[in-house]
């Protein structure tokens, strides 16, 4: 079974959250508690290093950031959507490099 890594790094004043491993249902529960730990801290959330990111992690975390001041990094388009579907500006940053699942790698 997968599981979900939470690297907290912080740099000039800004905490950083690098999630590597699989997020879905189960891990993004251990993201919000991660999140709740650290109040009302602006973080960024970097995406970039996931293998795995599951739609139904979307749905468990949207509550919770809509009520935080959080930005993304490394979001593929189609999460992005899911988020905002959920009603959830993403105020992404430029990423080095996006997610994207191994079927669009090998496309």
């Amino acid at each position: 079974m997968a599981g979900l890594e939470i690297q907290q790094e912080e740099l000039a004043g800004r905490l950083t959250l690098r999630l590597t491993g699989t997020l879905d249902g189960r891990t993004a529960m251990q993201l919000r508690s991660s999140l709740k730990e650290l109040g009302t801290r602006e973080v960024v959330v970097d995406f970039t290093h996931l293998r795995e990111f599951r739609d139904s992690a979307v749905g468990v975390l949207t509550n919770d950031l809509s009520e935080r001041k959080v930005q993304f990094r490394g979001l593929a388009g189609h999460h992005e959507r899911m988020f905002r579907y959920f009603g959830l500006t993403t105020g992404t940053l430029s990423p080095a490099r996006a997610y994207y699942t191994p079927e669009e790698v090998l496309a």
